[in-house]
Parts: structure tokens; C-alpha cells; sequence
């Protein structure tokens, strides 16, 4: 306990917020508690003094060992004695980001030990935190995304940012398959309403194109080779004013653009447009298993080596559900 008051100190004099002082003291608390309970279970089987229903085991807590300081060798803490913890922690329910905090606490304590020569190594290294659920992105409704797609079309640049953000929303692509997207074999298959996709892992996919989609990527072919030299023979299918690739960074420059145009009060990006197709088809047609497979999951890959969905189930779908799909042409226009 004497370290751990000597690490705060420290922590103190280099202006740490209270707020992180006390969760810190709290963290670290809380494994000397599991430590200590583990500690006397261990004494407890060696000796077998617990006989006849004897319950004078001293229930540990953050309380208890703010009353009643305990002393803790560090050095016979080890990466198992943590990974118990951890383990612990996460059948207490503990959340994901207040375990990654909790092994922080434990990293820079056996840091600030090292550096006072009071242990050798720092076992909570190599104990790895629980990945953090990343919360997606807040939805964006049938009206807005008709707002912004719906804008007045003037130039080259806004035929091509057209058929970007309908592309975009309309088969569910993240920005890097768009960006990659390749006149062949990506548009081979444009006709029949699909492009193939370079996803995750450099694995090949087919996405689907609805109308209002398919309509806006001939309009921007058709204008395409204005920006292109004679010599050149770039083979991206969205090029940028000098005629190379356009990259990811202009699509979200030129989106911004867009939203402020539409007015709408919202932050747009190209993942937004990605989560708002899943969203809107989930909406409408409740089948979660097309969504996944019409957005390429990389994470479903083992189920659906046991259920896989064929193309034409998958058309169907699509067809009848997206906004900007098929059953939508008359509607839209």
C-alpha cells in the first residue's frame, strides 16, 4: 500500500487531475483486493484451518483496505495472478473501457516500481485490455439522405460527387473500396446492377448498385475522360482534377460540402452513408443476415460457411427495400 500512496504522489506532482487520482486509487484497490483474497485462499488450502463452517476470512474491498492498509509484494504479482484479475473483472461485468483503465493503473504503477528498483519486469505488459466496442455512427434518416443526395448538379465535379455519394449509400461501400473501385473488373458487372469490391483482406466482393446509383455513375462516366491527358490511362473509376485517383480525403472535403449545401444540421462522412444503407434496408426488411452479407462483414465469415446467402436472394432484398433502389425509380423521379 505504501507504493501505491508513493505512486500517487507522483502522479500528483505531475499535475494529474483529481479525477484520474481517484479512479487510479481505486483501480489499483480493487486488484490488491483480488490479490489479497487469492493470497489467503491459497493459505487457506495449504492449512485447512477452515473447518466446520469457520468464517473469519476477512472480506476485502476498497473499504476494508482504506481502513485497514495491507502490505502487497509486488514481485510475486505475475502476468497469471492479472489475467485472473481481468478475467474476474469481466464476470463482475465490468465494461470494457474501465478494464483497459484498470490494466493502465497496473502498467504505470509496475513502471513507477521498476523505476524505483523495487520489482524487474512489468508483468500488466503483457496482459492485453479488451478490445472497446467502437459505437457506430448515429443513423441518418430516408429524408435526410434524400436531402442530400437530391441537390442541384452543376459541373464536373458535382457529376462526380454525385455518383460517389450515391454509390457510397447505395451499396453500403466503405471509402477505401471506393476509392480502389477499378473501371475493370469493378464496373464489368455495372449493367446487372452490381460493382466488385476490393474489401477487407483484399478479398473480392460484389455490391450492389441501385438505379438512382447506377444512373449517376454513366452520367459521370460520360464526363469522365474530360479530366484525362491523352497519355494517361489511370484506371480508377473517381479521379480528381489532374486525372490521378481521388482520395479519401477529397471525398470527405467535397461531403462536407455537400451537407453544408443541403443544410443539413448534421456531420456527414462516408461511413455514415455505409451505415445509413444497412439501417435503412434493416429497416425495411428486418433480414439482419442480407444486411451483414450485403455490407461484406469480414466478422461473419465462419457462419457463413454454414449459411450462405445466394446472389439472387440477395437481389431481391435489395430491390425491394433500399430507397434509392429499383422500386424507388418511379417514385424519385
Amino acid at each position: 500500500m505504501q507504493q501505491i500512496e508513493r505512486f500517487l504522489l507522483q502522479l500528483r506532482a505531475e499535475n494529474k487531475s483529481a479525477h484520474t487520482l481517484d479512479n487510479y486509487q481505486r483501480d489499483l484497490l480493487s486488484f490488491v483486493a483480488f490479490y489479497l483474497t487469492q493470497n489467503q485462499s491459497d493459505a487457506k488450502g495449504d492449512t485447512q484451518s477452515s473447518k466446520n463452517g469457520d468464517n473469519s476470512d476477512q472480506a476485502w474491498s476498497y473499504q476494508t483496505l482504506m481502513a485497514e492498509p495491507q502490505s502487497v509484494d509486488w514481485t510475486q504479482v505475475g502476468v497469471r495472478l492479472i489475467k485472473d484479475y481481468v478475467m474476474d473483472c469481466v464476470k463482475s461485468g465490468l465494461g470494457a473501457r474501465t478494464l483497459s483503465r484498470h490494466l493502465s493503473a497496473l502498467r504505470s504503477l509496475f513502471g513507477f516500481l521498476m523505476a524505483q528498483g523495487l520489482v524487474q519486469t512489468n508483468p500488466a505488459l503483457l496482459v492485453k485490455a479488451p478490445k472497446v466496442p467502437k459505437p457506430l455512427p448515429k443513423s441518418v434518416d430516408v429524408d435526410q439522405t434524400r436531402q442530400l443526395l437530391e441537390q442541384p448538379i452543376d459541373g464536373w465535379h458535382a457529376i462526380r460527387d454525385q455518383a460517389i455519394f450515391e454509390l457510397l449509400y447505395s451499396a453500403g461501400l466503405r471509402v477505401s473500396e471506393l476509392v480502389a473501385l477499378n473501371l475493370t473488373p469493378g464496373l464489368d458487372g455495372l449493367a446487372a446492377g452490381t460493382v466488385q469490391v476490393r474489401g477487407k483482406g483484399g478479398k473480392m466482393r460484389v455490391a450492389f448498385v441501385g438505379t438512382k446509383a447506377n444512373q449517376a455513375i454513366q452520367a459521370w462516366l460520360s464526363v469522365r475522360g474530360q479530366k484525362l491527358q491523352p497519355e494517361q490511362s489511370e484506371q480508377a473509376v473517381f479521379i480528381n482534377q489532374l486525372g490521378g485517383r481521388l482520395s479519401a480525403r477529397s471525398i470527405r472535403v467535397q461531403l462536407d460540402k455537400r451537407t453544408l449545401q443541403a443544410g443539413l444540421d448534421t456531420k456527414m462522412s462516408p461511413h455514415r452513408l455505409r451505415h445509413a444503407c444497412a439501417t435503412h434496408v434493416l429497416e425495411s426488411s428486418g433480414d439482419l443476415r442480407a444486411v451483414q452479407e450485403l455490407l461484406g462483414h469480414a466478422n461473419l465469415s465462419t457462419t457463413q460457411i454454414y449459411t450462405k446467402l445466394d446472389m439472387q436472394h440477395l437481389a431481391k432484398v435489395y430491390d425491394q427495400t433500399h430507397p434509392r433502389a429499383r422500386k424507388n425509380q418511379t417514385h424519385n423521379e
